[in-house]
């Protein structure tokens, strides 16, 4: 009796954690016979669950939706990970859900072992949350969209433009990717057959989705860097190739992600490829971060930075040895 109970939680915790199963690998996983799967399925659908099945070759399982929650069996690290994500929610990052996640962090921490709460309590009480300036995203619209990347189906939705304008687009959707300010969504735009990025924000999604989709590869292997390629450089009015006089591991220390693309030149020296609306703001930054740099382009940067450093050197006043020279009078 206690083999088949605990059989049955390592399938549960199978099934939540894939969409969907061939009976012949949940054996496998299991090591049992494909007909003691089958009637484990049988006995999790005796207490509740939603179990849907498929036969032929292609066949498998799929856990349903049901009228309630059933218990989500989590590991150590997968439990921690949840409790993190839920403080992160209550801090306010996804608009409209922090009352919520402090409600189900309050239920999951009651839940943990003593030794996974002592690790989340001292990662809350050593973690200091900044607020972002970005705009707050619809929390249904969030999981919305991560609900059609599982699932390979395409979305379709309104698009809202910097006037308000909506357009509707239809787009196969690949990673939801968090700047630390924004969510965007990138995604293969099928209407102008190419990669686009979209702001969540500016998102409205129409139901249902569209059909399922093969995933393809995103531009250069990497989503999350063509997003944040768009964001820092080809979306501003003003865009700059900087060469950075420190090497890659050092810059990369210092620049937080949505600043800008960072590439090797050399062991000494990295390019910082960025953008701004303002060049004043984009002078001002680079000025702050502490070690040498070159403009490369745009010219009006650089002739900025100029004119800021005589406005600077014309400040601080005259060199030491001129202002400490005795005047010379003369005699008339």
């Amino acid at each position: 009796m206690l083999e088949t109970s605990v059989r049955l939680l390592r399938l549960l915790s199978l099934l939540q954690a894939r969409r969907e199963w061939p009976g012949a690998e949940l054996a496998e996983r299991l090591e049992v016979t494909t007909r003691t799967v089958r009637n484990d399925m049988e006995r999790l659908r005796i207490l509740g669950y939603q179990v849907h099945s498929t036969t032929g070759t292609a066949g498998g399982y799929r856990l349903g939706a049901g009228a309630r929650l059933p218990p989500l069996l989590l590991d150590d690290e997968e439990a921690v990970a949840v409790a993190v994500a839920l403080s992160t929610g209550a801090a306010g990052t996804v608009e409209g859900i922090e009352e919520t996640s402090v409600r189900a962090l309050a239920k999951l921490e009651n839940m943990l072992p003593s030794r996974l709460r002592s690790r989340v309590s001292s990662l809350q009480s050593a973690t200091v949350s900044v607020a972002r300036r970005g705009k707050g995203v619809d929390a249904g619209t969030l999981t919305g969209i991560a609900a059609a990347v599982r699932d390979r189906e395409t979305l379709r939705f309104d698009y809202l433009d910097t006037g308000g304008a909506a357009t509707v687009r239809s787009a196969e959707p690949h990673r939801l990717v968090y700047t630390g300010r924004r969510w965007y969504l990138a995604a293969w735009d099928a209407d102008r057959a190419d990669w686009r990025t979209f702001r969540v924000d500016r998102m409205r999604l129409r139901t249902p989705n569209g059909p399922r989709f093969t995933p393809r590869e995103p531009p250069e292997g990497d989503a999350a860097a063509y997003v944040m390629r768009g964001v820092s450089s080809r979306a501003r009015s003003h865009q700059a190739r900087i060469r950075l006089h420190v090497p890659l591991a050092v810059a990369a220390d210092r620049l937080p992600p949505e600043a800008g693309m960072l590439e090797a030149l050399d062991e000494e020296s990295c390019l910082f490829v960025t953008g701004a609306d303002d060049v004043h703001d984009l002078a001002s930054f680079l000025g702050s971060l502490g070690f040498g740099f070159t403009v490369i382009e745009p010219d009006v940067l650089a002739e900025h930075l100029r004119v800021l450093a005589d406005r600077f050197r014309a400040a601080s006043g005259p060199p030491e040895a001129e202002a400490a020279a005795p005047s010379e009078t003369l005699d008339v």
